[in-house]
C-alpha cells in the first residue's frame, strides 16, 4: 500500500492557503484602509490563524479557539472604520470541521462552544454596527459553526463505520480460508494417508514373505519403499497440521534432522555420509526447512536413479551464506534423471531456493561419473 502521508500534508496546506486567500481577499475588497495599524493587526492574525489549519490534528482545538477569538476581534478593533464586518469566515468553517472530525467528544464539544461564543460575539458586534436582524444572526451562527462541526462528526463516524465493516469482512474471509484449509486437510487425510499407509504395509509384508534371505536387491527395494512411505506420512502429517492451523503442533524438519534423513536412507540400502564445515549457526526457519528439502530431494533422486554407491552430503556454514550439496555415483549410459517427476522436483527446488535469493544447480560432475545437486542460501551470521 502506498504511503499517503505526504499527499495528506500537501492537501492540508492547500486548504489552509485557500482559506487564507479567501479571508484576506474579502478583507482587501471591503475592509478598512491599509494605513491603520488595526488593519495590519487583523490581517496578520487572519493569515496566522488560517495557516494554522495545516497543523497537526491534535492541535485542532487550539486552532478553533484562535479563530473563535479572532472572529469578534475584527469588529471590536475596527468599529469606527469601514469594512468592520470583514473577518476570518472561511477559517472558522474549516476550524469547526476539523474540531468535529479529529477531536474526541469532550475536546470537540469544548471547541464547538468556543466557536459558538466567538461567532455570537462577533455577529453581535457587527449587528450593533450594521443593525442586522437577530434571525439572520442565528442563521449565520448555525452556518458558520454548528453545521461544519456536525459534518466533521458525521465524517468521523462514517469512517469508523467503514473501518468496522472492513474488519468484519476481513474476519469473514479469514474464517472462510480457515474452513477451506480444514476441508482440504480432511480430504488429503482421507484420500492420501490411507493409500500411503497401505503401500508401506504391503511392502513390509512382501519383504518378510520373500523366500530368499539376506540383503538382496529386492529386499533393498522393498525396504526403500517402506522407508519412503514412512517419511511421506511424517511430511503429510506436518502439512495437515499446517493446513489445520496448528503451526506449532509438529515442527517442520530442518538441518537438525539431516542425520535422521541419512539414517532412513541407509536403512533403505543406500550408504550416505554427512560432511559439515564451518560453525553451525541459527538459521531463519524458512531457510532451515529449504536446506532440508534440498537434501531430501537429492537423496530421493540418488535412490531412484543412482548407481547404488555412497552418497556424500556436504553442509557448509559461512559468515553470510550456507550451502548444501548432494553427490552420488550414476550409472554409465544416457543422461540420467530426465523423468517427469524428477524434473518437477528439481524445478520446485529451484523456485524454492530462488525465493530466498539463493542459487541452485543440478547436473553431472566434471568427470561424468557422479550427479550433484547443490544450493546456496544467503543468510546473516549463519
Amino acid at each position: 500500500m502506498r504511503d499517503i502521508t505526504g499527499s495528506l500534508a500537501r492537501q492540508a496546506w492547500l486548504i489552509a492557503v485557500v482559506c487564507m486567500v479567501a479571508d484576506v481577499s474579502v478583507a482587501l475588497l471591503i475592509g478598512p484602509p491599509l494605513d491603520h495599524w488595526q488593519t495590519w493587526l487583523i490581517g496578520l492574525g487572519t493569515i496566522a490563524a488560517d495557516l494554522a489549519l495545516a497543523g497537526p490534528a491534535r492541535l485542532s482545538g487550539l486552532v478553533a479557539l484562535g479563530h473563535a477569538v479572532l472572529y469578534p476581534l475584527t469588529p471590536l478593533l475596527l468599529n469606527d472604520l469601514p469594512g468592520a464586518e470583514a473577518s476570518n469566515t472561511a477559517g472558522m468553517l474549516i476550524a469547526g470541521y476539523r474540531a468535529g472530525a479529529w477531536l474526541t467528544t469532550l475536546p470537540a464539544v469544548a471547541s464547538l462552544l468556543a466557536l459558538i461564543a466567538g461567532s455570537m460575539a462577533g455577529e453581535l458586534l457587527e449587528a450593533n454596527l450594521a443593525g442586522r436582524d437577530w434571525r439572520l444572526l442565528s442563521a449565520i451562527l448555525l452556518a458558520n459553526t454548528v453545521l461544519p462541526w456536525l459534518v466533521g462528526r458525521y465524517t468521523t463516524e462514517r469512517r469508523a463505520q467503514i473501518a468496522e465493516l472492513e474488519r468484519r469482512e476481513e474476519a469473514a474471509v479469514r474464517r472462510a480460508v480457515a474452513e477451506e484449509r480444514s476441508s482440504v486437510a480432511r480430504d488429503l487425510h482421507d484420500v492420501i494417508s490411507h493409500h500411503v499407509s497401505a503401500i508401506g504395509m504391503h511392502a513390509g509384508a512382501a519383504r518378510l514373505g520373500l523366500a530368499e534371505a539376506g540383503e538382496t536387491p529386492v529386499h533393498r527395494s522393498l525396504s526403500a519403499v517402506e522407508t519412503a512411505s514412512r517419511a511421506a506420512m511424517e511430511d503429510l502429517r506436518r502439512m495437515l497440521d499446517l493446513l489445520h492451523g496448528e503451526h506449532t503442533a509438529v515442527r517442520q524438519p530442518g538441518t537438525g534432522n539431516l542425520d535422521e534423513l541419512l539414517e532412513r536412507t541407509r536403512a533403505a540400502g543406500l550408504p550416505a555420509r554427512l560432511h559439515t564445515q564451518g560453525v553451525p549457526g541459527e538459521l531463519p526457519g524458512s531457510v532451515d526447512v529449504a536446506v532440508y528439502r534440498v537434501a531430501q530431494e537429492g537423496l530421493t533422486n540418488a535412490l531412484r536413479h543412482g548407481a547404488g554407491g555412497p552418497v556424500d552430503v556436504k553442509l557448509c556454514y559461512r559468515t553470510e551464506e550456507i550451502s548444501l550439496s548432494v553427490t552420488n555415483p550414476i550409472r554409465p549410459g544416457p543422461a540420467a534423471r530426465t523423468g517427469e517427476g524428477t524434473r518437477r522436483g528439481l524445478a520446485g527446488l529451484r523456485q524454492r531456493v530462488a525465493l530466498f535469493g539463493g542459487e541452485f544447480s543440478s547436473g553431472p560432475t566434471d568427470d561424468g561419473r557422479s550427479w550433484r545437486i547443490s544450493a546456496t542460501f544467503p543468510v546473516d551470521g549463519a
